[in-house]
């Protein structure tokens, strides 16, 4: 047990290093060939700090564990609005342009509906991934296009702008660029080695540690990022963090899951199918009147994401969405 737990809490410590070095060590690389802020923020640093819960899906489909992948995803997005955001918006009141908020909310709650829908329904498999991908890229498109024609509007470029860059010759940033990449690979795979273990000592389900444990390991690069840019009182850049790493999440991470592995909610992960994926939309349909009220998060309403995340994690350990899927699935 001991070694499992050593196992875990190394790999979120490799992999949040690792992911901090490899966003860092991209941008800088990125800048020093000419690529704007703009492409840097909707593809660099959109796909770096989406990197960590990428990796940890994809090994842990590869080794079997599909219910810890999904876990991974559906835990992650709602650490994103309840721990990430709430966190922010305690720190300073997160403020966003009406524009931003409707185009990337509505496109997370897209994405999120569509993700609910079909699993509830289907088996997601290789079509699905492309069709995934595929919506992916033109919404990266579209906002490229939008944002090139409203650049003081642009999340993407502001998000840039808060990330410090790694110093030094092109020779050191491609060589600290790389590390990062082999240390997410690395930190990745003791991730879900050691959660996997974990969960079969202690007689947890693999989703339960993929929507806690390990879902919180893997926002950790998005927590960093949103704390820094509401200390800086960069509140879009808190918000469009949370926006477009659940979008991500979904398209990119379960996208990329189903293009290996075919994935049957009632039967790879029925725990979250009868209980979290809906807290999961629960969060995200929520979000958006609290942000209709004068297009802010009040710090007493971040508290209140705060206080629902510590609920969401003791209905976790406490067997809640255990006793939701034996009725849902005896009815």
């Amino acid at each position: 047990m001991l070694m499992y737990a050593a196992m875990t809490l190394g790999g979120l410590v490799v992999l949040a290093f690792g992911a901090d070095f490899l966003v860092r060590g991209s941008v800088a690389l990125a800048k020093r060939f000419g690529v704007s802020p703009l492409v840097i923020g909707l593809t660099i640093v959109a796909f770096g700090t989406s990197l960590p819960e990428l990796t940890v899906s994809l090994q842990a489909a590869h080794e079997g564990a599909v219910g810890l992948a999904i876990g991974n995803v559906v835990g992650s997005n709602i650490a994103n609005i309840l721990l990430i955001l709430g966190t922010a918006a305690a720190i300073s009141p997160v403020v966003c342009s009406k524009s931003a908020v409707l185009r990337d909310g509505m496109a997370m709650l897209g994405g999120t509906t569509l993700f609910v829908v079909l699993g509830m329904t289907t088996v997601m498999g290789i079509f699905h991934g492309i069709g995934a991908l595929l919506l992916l890229g033109g919404y990266l498109l579209a906002c490229y296009f939008h944002d090139r024609q409203h650049s003081e509007q642009s999340v993407a470029a502001d998000e840039v702008a808060d990330i410090e860059e790694i110093s030094g010759s092109l020779g050191v940033i491609a060589a600290k660029t790389v590390g990062g990449l082999v240390a997410v690979i690395v930190g990745a795979e003791l991730l879900v080695d050691g959660a996997v273990g974990i969960a079969r000592a202690l007689n947890v389900s693999e989703e339960v540690i993929g929507l806690t444990l390990v879902a919180f390991g893997t926002s950790v690069p998005e927590l960093a990022t949103t704390i820094v840019a509401a200390l800086r009182r960069h509140a879009d850049v808190a918000l469009g963090n949370v926006l477009g790493s659940n979008l991500f999440n979904i398209f990119l991470i379960l996208g990329s899951v189903t293009l290996f592995v075919p994935v049957d909610l009632a039967i790879d992960a029925p725990k979250i199918a009868a209980f979290d994926i809906w807290i999961m939309l629960a969060t995200t349909v929520i979000l958006f009147p609290l942000m209709a009220t004068g297009w802010r998060l009040s710090r007493l309403e971040g508290g209140l994401f705060l206080l629902a995340y510590a609920g969401f994690l003791t209905a976790a350990f406490t067997g809640v969405g255990n006793m939701m899927m034996t009725m849902v699935f005896a009815s």
